[in-house]
């Protein structure tokens, strides 16, 4: 009879000898959690199942570094809760900005987004914005180009969602004002 292994125990056994048993109790252990926590924040099964096999290959194949002090469920969330951004940035995030941008052309007043890609027509967008802080074009870049959420953005710029949302209607606003 065997005796459990601590999760610390496991990842060292993971990192020095590419202990395939002790993969496998980690990925027993953790990837349902990963899994239940993935599908919270994204609805799509197999986008889940895909981020769930990545984030532990990158354990396998030491492409993450855990810390000794940390908690293990803790970083496990990071690294998955990033690859799960990453995937959401891909093909699936550009047709929902070009929904989002599809209904923003059947309103009366063009937003600032519609400005902006008009802008990309007459040239005066990248002047518009050179003139923005690096922060504000990080959220417009996130947001409006690559079609996050609010809370997508937060995790991948880490900062807070308010922030995120404090920033993009501030580069909202001065791109309305430098188009106009």
């Amino acid at each position: 009879m065997s005796e459990t292994r601590s999760d610390g125990e496991l990842l060292r056994a993971v990192a020095a000898d590419a202990d395939r048993r002790a993969f496998e109790e980690l990925y027993r252990r953790y990837a349902p959690w990963l899994r239940a926590r993935l599908r919270g924040r994204c609805a799509d099964v197999s986008v889940v199942d895909d981020v769930v096999q990545e984030t532990f290959l990158a354990v396998w194949r030491g492409k993450a570094r855990y810390r000794e002090d940390g908690d293990v469920a803790g970083w496990l969330w990071r690294i998955g809760s990033r690859r799960l951004v990453d995937a959401l940035r891909g093909d699936g995030a550009r047709g929902r900005l070009r929904q989002a941008l599809a209904r923003l052309r059947h309103r009366d007043e063009a937003s600032a987004e519609e400005r902006v890609l008009a802008g990309v027509e007459h040239g005066d967008l990248a002047g518009a914005l050179v003139r923005l802080s690096p922060e504000l074009r990080a959220v417009l870049q996130a947001t409006v180009i690559d079609g996050l959420t609010t809370r997508e953005a937060a995790v991948l710029l880490g900062i807070p969602p308010g922030t995120v949302k404090t920033r993009a209607m501030r580069a909202r606003k001065q791109l309305r004002e430098a188009l106009a």
